[in-house]
């Protein structure tokens, strides 16, 4: 299983409808708004890199709405547990 992370720069004026329309392309599991320089944020979930293309080139560029892209393959996924020890370093809790 290939996982990737796709950043998308929307048209203001639609991003809901762009990230609803995200969600429903094959090998789409996640899909996020987001804060920064990016509006939305895809989380594929991939068989192989064959279909990386199918989607980012084939099903992605023909949705309306999207401005840019930028593609990201994830490596190792890491265990929730060392994700929640990362995020919680400086916290107190109380």
């Amino acid at each position: 299983m290939l996982t990737a992370i796709v950043l998308v720069q929307a048209q203001r004026d639609s991003i809901p409808e762009t990230a609803a329309a995200l969600a429903q392309v094959p090998h789409v599991g996640e899909v996020y708004s987001v804060t920064g320089d990016w509006d939305i944020v895809a989380i594929l979930r991939l068989p192989d890199y064959t279909h990386l293309d199918d989607v980012v080139t084939g099903h992605l560029r023909l949705l309306t709405g999207i401005v840019r892209t930028q593609t990201m393959l994830a490596f190792r996924a890491y265990s929730p547990e060392l994700l929640d020890q990362g995020f919680g370093v400086g916290l107190k809790e109380e």
